[in-house]
């Protein structure tokens, strides 16, 4: 199974290149704090409209890797501002920012080096 797809030319991105995509507007929502969170959004979008596409290679990995990322955050996030109400929530806010950046660049480094991120490594 590879890994890399070559399109014809005039065709659709390749799935490397829409990876890299995906991780640089989920970046940019990430590091403007939801100012331009939809970006964050239409990373979102792309990973999955274009998930099938993806299905055995190892960008399939990453796909997963940042949707699970934005969802999760998203829960502790939610979480994290009802609990603002008695004045703990702030410690789950910073702890979903270093948590979701550290995944972002975990991701992203793993891309670059053409494999999968994984949890434990």
């Amino acid at each position: 199974m590879s890994d890399t797809q070559t399109p014809a030319p005039g065709t659709a991105l390749d799935l490397r290149t829409l990876t890299h995509v995906a991780y640089g507007l989920f970046a940019l929502g990430f590091l403007t704090s939801g100012f331009l969170g939809i970006a964050t959004l239409a990373a979102v979008v792309l990973m999955y409209l274009k998930r099938s596409d993806a299905a055995g290679t190892v960008y399939a990995a990453h796909f997963d890797w940042l949707l699970r990322t934005f969802w999760w955050a998203l829960l502790w996030l939610a979480i994290s501002g009802l609990a603002l109400v008695i004045y703990i929530g702030w410690i789950g806010v910073v702890a979903t920012v270093v948590w979701g950046l550290y995944r972002l660049i975990k991701g992203w480094l793993s891309l670059m080096e053409g494999t999968a991120p994984t949890t434990y490594a």
